[in-house]
């Protein structure tokens, strides 16, 4: 790793800590219809607001012994748990574009330094964002089995935003023209889904797809092909490893949200690869 990408790192990373700070408000408050700026946060036990040098991303978890200063009740240790991941996959969404072979930011990004340290910034905030979001949704669906419109709606607008700053400064449209196709796509799979299925498939995930559908398709065909398949195969074998430990039934609901990301995610960082591949063995490639 190189001093510059080291650099870099670091700072997504610690901002990453920060970021699942705030995340761990969104996902209590969020699903309880709550505000996630007002007010402060503070003990549920003794009401105490939490001060600020209380509130550094898991440090203080560590420094107060996982208690609360003022009543020593006891903090979950998914708090800084939350905090620790969100940075650790800051730092890993930031390696993977800047190094990965076939990144668009070493395959796409614009001729001159200034225009390719610009388009740079841009794709890397934009999947930093879907990687916040998918935190927050992963641990939403796990708790309640919603998929917030309040968390989902507004990546419709941030994500085709940020990434079609990113085509104006490569020129690259047919991959801006792809996402939105991309968008469509699975969005009216799940679409589809949900109506054949009534029960089988929630609004939640058909939005979600959307969104997810255009962050794969951006970056190719592969990476949606395999994160959309991804996703129900991820899903498929964590059910049945349930029923198989008895811990589910065949008709137990189980959110299906966290692998609709997972799978994403799988499609984001391996799919190009993973597609050229299988498109080889079938000697299409």
């Amino acid at each position: 790793m190189t001093a510059a990408l080291s650099f870099l790192a670091t700072i997504t990373g610690v901002l990453g800590l920060a970021v699942g700070s705030f995340l761990n408000v969104v996902v209590y408050r969020v699903p309880a219809g709550l505000s996630v700026s007002r007010p402060a946060s503070a003990c549920p036990r003794c009401a105490h607001a939490i001060r600020g040098y209380d509130n550094v991303p898991v440090l203080s978890w560590l420094v107060l012994r996982g208690r609360c200063r003022d009543c020593a009740a006891p903090i979950s240790a998914r708090y800084p748990l939350v905090e620790a991941a969100t940075g650790l996959l800051a730092v890993l969404v930031t390696v993977f574009f800047v190094t990965a072979p076939w990144s668009p930011l070493r395959t796409d990004a614009p001729d001159g330094a200034g225009a390719a340290l610009a388009y740079g910034a841009v794709v890397l905030l934009a999947y930093l964002y879907v990687m916040a979001i998918s935190v927050a949704l992963t641990l939403i669906d796990l708790d309640t089995h919603t998929l917030p419109n309040r968390i989902v709606l507004p990546a419709y607008a941030v994500v085709p935003l940020l990434l079609a700053a990113a085509s104006a400064l490569s020129g690259d449209w047919g991959a801006l023209a792809r996402a939105f196709l991309g968008l469509v796509v699975l969005g009216g799979v799940y679409l589809a889904l949900a109506l054949a299925v009534p029960g089988g498939m929630g609004l939640g995930d058909v939005k979600l797809a959307g969104v997810l559908g255009f962050a794969m398709a951006y970056l190719g065909w592969g990476p949606l092909a395999v994160g959309s398949f991804g996703a129900f195969v991820l899903g498929g074998i964590f059910a049945i490893a349930l029923v198989i430990v008895r811990r589910a039934g065949r008709r137990s609901g189980i959110p299906f949200g966290p692998w609709m990301l997972a799978g994403s995610w799988l499609g984001i960082s391996l799919g190009a690869p993973i597609w050229s591949t299988y498109l080889g063995v079938l000697g299409l490639g």
